[in-house]
């Protein structure tokens, strides 16, 4: 199809221009955080407290921004989420301690919250060629993962507050793009009520993606929180290193991804990425050298990618036929595991470095564990089939009641 044809390509671009500024804004604080914690003062756990409130408050966020949309319209909620990261970001830049710090970091959440429960559903809205806006957005995504540690580097060299005042610019211009470029969606809906969202979770094959998801998204926290502290770098050298680690993200999203489910199937690649993981928790707790460590982590990144690519795939399909409905239910359940991770794992490295990727590895068994009891289940609910056909014959009778048909993802 010819791009050109596309009647919203400015809203579309301007959406995605802001999606990468979002993602970037979670990754840049990456090689900062042990500039941050010699800065003022703090132990491990309570730099990571950057993390947890940042995720926590983006968990929480979800359902009200969510509720948000169906009621004011999509537009009104992303601007005002761009407009409230642009403001705390900013303002972090001129904090002096970690409670100051962690709760502006808690209002960034709360800001990205409101534009990650739209976004993608403005975006699907407004294209024609809907497969051509996922990808664009995908690689906004991976790109974001992959520049933020490396801006976060390189400014965090001259000041740590530097790279907090540079996202926080670049997100009000974000927000100036918005306001001009970004159309509501011709197709209104009604609004979304509470009961919709928490009655997504009656379905068994949503129920096991969420588990399976919650246990691989604590792990990708654990490596994004935790991992900084553990190299023990420099702060542009822990930059080039999340850059890595960022383009695995990416060659996962956007190279690998999408082609593996295409062969095997969506649930299928999801399995081998959080078995790769689960090696990578192993191979990181029993790293001997910081150069083993960078290794293992761009091999985590890609692992993180092959999941990353099917996951909302998979939620989409799985969930709700209501797009705002599935994405909420399962953000909820996504942010909201992961949360803890960082704090927990600043924690339990006052007892041992390697400690955190060992609890890691136990999270992540046990969703290894509930991905191999019920990958059937959710096959079956998306209209594949399993490595271990004998267990499809069971399932075909939750395909057959299958409350809703599955045939996009998006």
């Amino acid at each position: 199809m010819d791009r050109r044809s596309e009647p919203n390509r400015s809203a579309i671009y301007a959406t995605t221009l802001v999606a990468f500024l979002a993602i970037a804004g979670i990754a840049v604080v990456d090689p900062i955080l042990p500039a941050i914690g010699d800065a003022i003062g703090v132990t491990a756990w309570q730099v990571e407290l950057l993390f947890t409130a940042y995720i926590a408050v983006m968990a929480l966020g979800m359902i009200p921004a969510t509720l948000a949309s169906g009621r004011f319209g999509f537009k009104p909620v992303l601007i005002t989420g761009v407009s409230v990261v642009g403001l705390a970001a900013i303002l972090a830049s001129f904090s002096d301690n970690i409670v100051q710090l962690s709760v502006l970091r808690g209002v960034w959440g709360l800001g990205n919250a409101m534009f990650f429960a739209t976004a993608m559903v403005v975006l699907v809205n407004l294209a024609i060629d809907r497969e051509w806006v996922v990808g664009l957005f995908e690689t906004a995504l991976g790109l974001g993962f992959a520049v933020g540690p490396l801006i976060g580097g390189l400014l965090g060299e001259i000041s740590w507050r530097l790279p907090f005042f540079v996202c926080g610019v670049f997100m009000v211009l974000a927000l100036g793009v918005a306001s001009r470029k970004l159309r509501e969606p011709t197709n209104r809906q009604a609004p979304v009520r509470l009961g919709q969202i928490f009655s997504t979770y009656r379905r068994p094959a949503f129920i096991a993606l969420c588990a399976v998801t919650a246990a691989y998204n604590f792990v990708f926290f654990v490596v994004l929180g935790y991992t900084p502290l553990f190299l023990g770098l420099d702060i542009i050298p822990l930059g080039l290193a999340f850059t890595g680690w960022g383009l695995g993200l990416a060659t996962g999203i956007l190279v690998i991804g999408h082609r593996l489910a295409h062969r095997i199937g969506a649930v299928q690649t999801v399995g081998v990425a959080i078995a790769g993981l689960l090696v990578c928790m192993v191979l990181f707790a029993t790293s001997s050298s910081t150069a083993e460590a960078l290794v293992v982590l761009v091999l985590a990144g890609l692992c993180m990618g092959l999941a990353n690519a099917n996951l909302t795939d998979l939620a989409l399909g799985l969930g709700s036929s209501d797009r705002r409905v599935a994405t909420g239910a399962f953000n909820l359940v996504r942010w909201g595991a992961a949360a803890p991770a960082p704090i927990i794992s600043g924690k339990l490295a006052e007892q041992s470095l390697s400690l955190p990727f060992w609890v890691g590895f136990g999270v992540l068994a046990v969703g290894v564990l509930v991905y191999l009891a019920f990958a059937h289940v959710m096959a079956a609910g998306y209209g594949e089939r399993v490595l271990w056909s004998r267990w499809n014959r069971s399932a075909a009778s939750a395909e057959n009641t299958a409350e809703e048909p599955v045939g996009e993802a998006y």
